[in-house]
């Protein structure tokens, strides 16, 4: 039986989320980090989980976080992940059941790098779940502004005209 966007953000609970899409937190370690590097103001909880649902026509804007962040393919259609790695890089993964087609079913995305998500089909879905270690904290994540993202990575205009808000 196919499920539909809907059904999902009902079912799992989800709400509008800041980057675009809908989340809902399932997990939050209740055990704290001490000792962390300099990047993060504070302790973290040791790990964190999401779901994270995005229609075909939304997008999860650029943006990073001070952790490495494990995005899983739950159902939907594929989505594409857009990373500018720490080479000013720009890699595409694609994250989905096509595992003859190189797609994954989970992709490590590091620390600090930039990235962007869409579902392949307009008028699909894609859910997935992210994991971060240490736990997310919105304290560590920034949104990308446009204008700093085209200058920093020229090459890239479109995608980042695309997928900033």
């Amino acid at each position: 039986m196919a499920r539909s966007s809907q059904f999902y953000i009902d079912k799992l609970e989800l709400m509008a989320h800041p980057e675009g899409g809908y989340f809902k937190e399932i997990y939050r370690s209740p055990e704290l980090c001490d000792g962390l590097p300099s990047r993060y103001n504070g302790k973290r909880n040791f790990s964190t989980s999401i779901y994270y649902l995005l229609k075909g026509y939304q997008f999860s804007a650029f943006h990073r976080i001070k952790s490495d962040e494990i995005w899983h393919f739950y159902d939907g259609c594929r989505v594409n992940i857009y990373i500018i790695d720490r080479d000013a890089n720009l890699v595409i993964e694609r994250l989905g059941r096509g595992i003859d087609k190189n797609e994954k079913f989970q992709l490590v995305i590091l620390k600090d790098q930039w990235f962007a998500a869409q579902p392949e089909e307009p008028t699909g879905f894609s859910l997935v779940g992210c994991s971060v270690a240490p736990g997310f904290d919105f304290s560590d994540f920034e949104i990308g502004v446009r204008g700093e993202l085209l200058a920093k990575y020229p090459a890239f205009q479109k995608l980042i005209i695309r997928y900033t808000i």
